[in-house]
């Protein structure tokens, strides 16, 4: 693929087997057209984010190279988590699987459906270490590197998955 553009993806779970539900979302975005997977991060466990009480998340981040617009792309990742039984029906809760578009090339976008770089990227631990481990050295647009993100953003509640 020489047009295009890369994309990372971050990936969570905490219900319905997480190692497995991972596995196949990977899969999925695998096989999506003008998609192809370049790069997939170790595991981390983390502490739930939010108010609800749940079990902790399985999160990771895949790097992509991808044809699809954002729009599309995003479009896509919500029929995978559909097709692994999410529901959005408590924000913060616990879920199946969560899949988020964190970047896009260097794309800016501030619409109603779709934000890049992702909202709250540089609070998330649990985005910047897997997002660390395979592009350390990726600057976010406007926000600045991600090896450095991760090292202001601190370790607390996340521990990397055996």
């Amino acid at each position: 693929m020489t047009d295009g553009a890369a994309a990372y993806i971050g990936l969570g779970s905490n219900e319905a087997d997480p190692p497995r539900q991972l596995d196949a979302a990977l899969d999925a975005i695998a096989g999506l057209m003008g998609t192809q997977l370049r790069r997939v991060s170790p595991r981390y466990v983390s502490a739930p984010f939010g108010p609800v009480p749940q079990p902790d998340f399985l999160n990771g981040v895949a790097a992509v190279h991808t044809l699809m617009s954002p729009a599309d792309l995003l479009q896509a990742l919500h029929a995978i988590e559909a097709a692994q039984g999410r529901r959005r029906s408590i924000r913060w809760g616990p879920r199946t699987l969560d899949l988020d578009l964190l970047l896009h090339g260097d794309a800016r976008v501030d619409s109603p459906t779709l934000t890049l770089p992702h909202p709250g990227i540089i609070q998330r631990n649990f985005v910047l270490y897997p997002l660390r481990d395979i592009a350390p050295e990726l600057e976010i647009p406007g926000l600045g590197r991600v090896a450095d993100l991760a090292a202001q953003v601190g370790g607390e509640g996340i521990r990397r998955h055996a």
